[in-house]
């Protein structure tokens, strides 16, 4: 008996169960699964809009495909509150995940939501660097470490991003002991989470071996006691930003665009796509959007 079975008997659910038990069931355990609050919370309130439309006294069992579809009708055209396509997509999928659990579980033979259609909305393209461009930005940083007063830190840090992809907060969480500069296949960086509930984004990453001069001259002149960027998230930006002028960008030089960059580099290169996907620490649901976002800016690039 899977998990889901032995909560849908504790719960009592059943075909002839209503909305709202089912609903407070499933935010148990949503919870139980290491859900994020946020997460929990637009699940619950994606779904329960569903109590307001459908009448009170249908039960799990009745409910089809064309209520739903007609309900996902209703939020988009008749409700009368403003539903994005963003919105739209976010509860289509919070209805189909809530009614997938149930028919898991048991509780309902088939599952309505199944052949409901999955709305997908994407956001604009990301900005990356053409090669030129980011030859220009890592020469920049790397006349840091020339000067009268030689400085790493913008090659250390710029490289690292370039090389890694990783995102802001997974940067300014690495800490000195997550570097290995001694491993046998070369020098690695380690991704490292304190909550549970993102262990699975932990992972190795490969560092050029040109950053670890660099790194060590860094580690020279700023003697970091713990974590490698010990400074705050906002110094940091202002630290890429100066790069970007001086190497004469008239793009915005940022976080998110060097975790583009390294992406698209590595999808140029051909890379296996499921290591990139490993390497950016996402998930294969995820790693859809991502993807075709790749395919057309290497489009663009050729």
């Amino acid at each position: 008996m899977s998990y889901e079975e032995i909560m849908m008997s504790d719960a009592h659910l059943s075909p002839q169960t209503g909305l709202i038990p089912a609903i407070n069931a499933w935010e148990i355990y949503l919870y139980d699964q290491g859900r994020s609050p946020n997460t929990v919370k637009a699940f619950l309130s994606d779904v329960r809009i569903l109590t307001v439309y459908l009448p009170p006294d249908r039960t799990l069992g009745a409910i089809t495909t064309d209520d739903l579809n007609h309900f996902l009708h209703w939020l988009e055209h008749e409700r009368g509150v403003p539903c994005s396509p963003k919105s739209l997509a976010r509860r289509v999928t919070s209805v189909k995940s809530f009614f997938r659990w149930l028919q898991k579980g048991g509780a309902i033979l088939v599952d309505p939501g199944e052949k409901v259609v999955q709305r997908s909305v994407l956001s604009p393209l990301p900005e990356v660097l053409t090669e030129a461009e980011l030859d220009a930005a890592l020469l920049a940083a790397d006349r840091h470490r020339r000067q009268s007063k030689p400085d790493a830190r913008p090659y250390a840090l710029l490289a690292l991003l370039l090389a890694t992809g990783v995102k802001k907060s997974e940067c300014l969480g690495i800490h000195l002991n997550h570097i290995d500069l001694e491993a046998p296949e070369g020098p690695l960086v380690f991704i490292r989470y304190a909550s549970p509930t993102n262990r699975y984004k932990e992972r190795k990453l490969s560092l050029p071996e040109d950053w670890v001069p660099a790194y060590e001259e860094y580690l020279a002149r700023y003697n970091p006691a713990d974590r490698l960027f010990p400074w705050s998230p906002r110094r940091l930006e202002y630290l890429l930003e100066d790069i970007g002028r001086e190497a004469g960008l008239s793009k915005h030089l940022s976080f998110d665009m060097c975790r583009w960059t390294c992406a698209l580099q590595d999808y140029l290169n051909n890379v296996e796509h499921d290591k990139i996907r490993q390497k950016l620490g996402i998930s294969k649901i995820q790693w859809r959007e991502i993807s075709m976002k790749l395919r057309q800016l290497a489009g663009k690039s050729e």
